[in-house]
């Protein structure tokens, strides 16, 4: 794989000096079609060390306006970031719209380090090789330009290039004991490598390895590929829209998994409030150990409207430490969340150890309230089942404890609360007309549903269907599967 990129081609000085100028303001006119466009851009430059990666990194800073550029160099994951899964770090580094992120460090460095000094297994580091595939062609639907650069140098002109820069007082620093360390392991990180490549060159985010012997050449070609990818996608060669690659689907005789459920459901008052009392005690306890055992929460709520997602989540919170949770209501994205991949605004709200966020409506609004009124493609609601479950996955991976719930009403009960909403003045703000115009699609937002818990019911992420029609009956089954998840979970 890396021969040719061991050819040593150069790039003579005079040959430079020709190429530059006119390689300089192409890529200035690139950078400002991408302001102007629903893409950004997103490149990454690995390769061996003392190739020049953060060399070449200043040099396409200094080709391009810097102002629409953020470079992400970090060594390693921050104890922030220990605390949240492996991805979460990238997500928060990903350019809005118009913009472009230059990463020296990216989701391939620990993989291919950990398995050189086989920290992991090989079923295990092919299982990251998928997870960062499907991350990149996720990115690219998203309409993420994602350039890989890799900077090869052979075992002979790396030693060369450590020697040639501590023998320069004004370079020496350069050169680490890591960095020594790593060169006495160069052919494992070569085999490696060449996997990791291998396994991870899709059409919508290939490698390109680049000869890093010569600065000149490696500069010239660096930048012209930045340049072309960029072009490509600005000039319409839009990546592939999958569908949703087979997920498998259930079959069923006219029943669904929310019509199965006996809504006549209910709990007395007297019996009510003993077990609230109970549960709120136990969940208080339980919650507190999250910290102890490095262990995160993560409950979703999502239901038809007024099924009564907000008394639920209050009697949640009304046993836990305010200081260990936050409540995250979605709505609509803002103009900053649109300018991202759609699931950006929801790692970022992810919780680090021992602590819980609650989110009231989550990421399943992409197929839910998006796919039934049209604000997403179906090509873009129907991949989301694969990316969510992938999202969630690493959640759970991480420790993170996920719980779902789906509240669902009858069509007459909805009516009912609806219309106390309108008459309660400390209700009335939670009526608005887009619940009147919702109500109108009750089947289409029915058959959604449906078929998001078919398609998204997790192991380690399950959902939990509430019978709401009983308010007493809804909140302490709620409590009930909290409180014996943290249990078994925790113990």
């Amino acid at each position: 794989m890396f021969e040719t990129a061991e050819l040593d081609e150069k790039v003579s000085k005079a040959d430079y000096r020709r190429l530059e100028p006119e390689l300089r303001s192409e890529l200035v006119a690139a950078q400002k079609a991408l302001a102007a466009s629903p893409l950004s851009l997103v490149v990454l430059i690995g390769g061996v060390e003392g190739a020049g990666k953060t060399e070449f990194a200043n040099r396409l800073l200094g080709w391009l306006d810097a102002r629409g550029i953020e470079v992400y160099a970090g060594e390693g994951p921050t104890e922030d970031e220990r605390a949240r899964p492996a991805f979460w770090r990238f997500w928060r580094l990903l350019p809005p719209k118009g913009k472009c992120a230059v990463l020296l460090t990216s989701w391939y460095t620990t993989p291919i380090i950990d398995r050189v000094f086989k920290r992991t297994k090989r079923g295990r580091f092919d299982r990251e090789l998928a997870r960062i595939t499907a991350f990149e062609k996720m990115l690219s639907s998203e309409g993420v330009v994602v350039v890989k650069l890799w900077m090869h140098l052979s075992e002979k002109n790396q030693k060369r290039r450590f020697k040639e820069l501590e023998a320069d007082p004004d370079t020496s620093w350069r050169v680490t004991a890591r960095d020594w360390r790593f060169h006495g392991r160069y052919d494992r990180f070569r085999q490696v490598c060449e996997q990791a490549l291998m396994q991870t060159n899709p059409a919508n985010a290939p490698w390109h390895i680049i000869g890093a012997a010569d600065r000149r050449f490696r500069d010239l070609t660096g930048a012209r590929l930045v340049l072309e990818a960029l072009r490509a996608r600005l000039h319409g060669i839009s990546a592939a829209k999958p569908g949703r690659d087979g997920q498998p689907r259930a079959t069923h005789n006219g029943k669904d998994l929310i019509g199965a459920l006996d809504l006549t459901l209910r709990l007395p008052d007297d019996a009510y409030k003993d077990l609230l009392e109970t549960l709120q005690g136990r969940l208080g306890r339980l919650t507190r150990k999250l910290r102890e055992r490095g262990r995160s929460l993560t409950l979703v709520f999502e239901g038809t409207d007024a099924a009564g997602k907000g008394g639920a989540i209050r009697r949640l919170t009304e046993a836990m430490d305010a200081r260990l949770y936050r409540v995250q209501s979605v709505a609509a994205p803002t103009d900053e969340e649109r300018a991202h991949p759609y699931l950006w605004r929801f790692w970022r709200h992810l919780p680090g150890a021992g602590r819980a966020t609650i989110f009231d409506r989550s990421w399943y609004g992409r197929v839910l309230v998006e796919r039934v009124e049209g604000f997403a493609s179906p090509e873009e609601w129907q991949r989301a089942y694969g990316e969510i479950n992938a999202f969630e996955e690493q959640l759970g991976e991480a420790g993170n404890i996920v719980l779902k719930f789906w509240l669902a009403i009858s069509p007459q009960e909805q009516l009912k609360r609806f219309k106390d909403r309108e008459v309660t003045p400390y209700k009335q703000y939670k009526i608005t007309p887009d619940d009147w115009r919702n109500r109108k699609k009750w089947t289409a937002y029915r058959k959604a549903a449906c078929e998001m818990i078919e398609l998204t019911g997790l192991e380690r992420a399950p959902w939990t269907l509430i019978e709401a029609e009983d308010k007493n009956w809804a909140r302490i089954k709620i409590l009930e599967t909290v409180v014996a998840a943290l249990r078994r979970e925790l113990r």
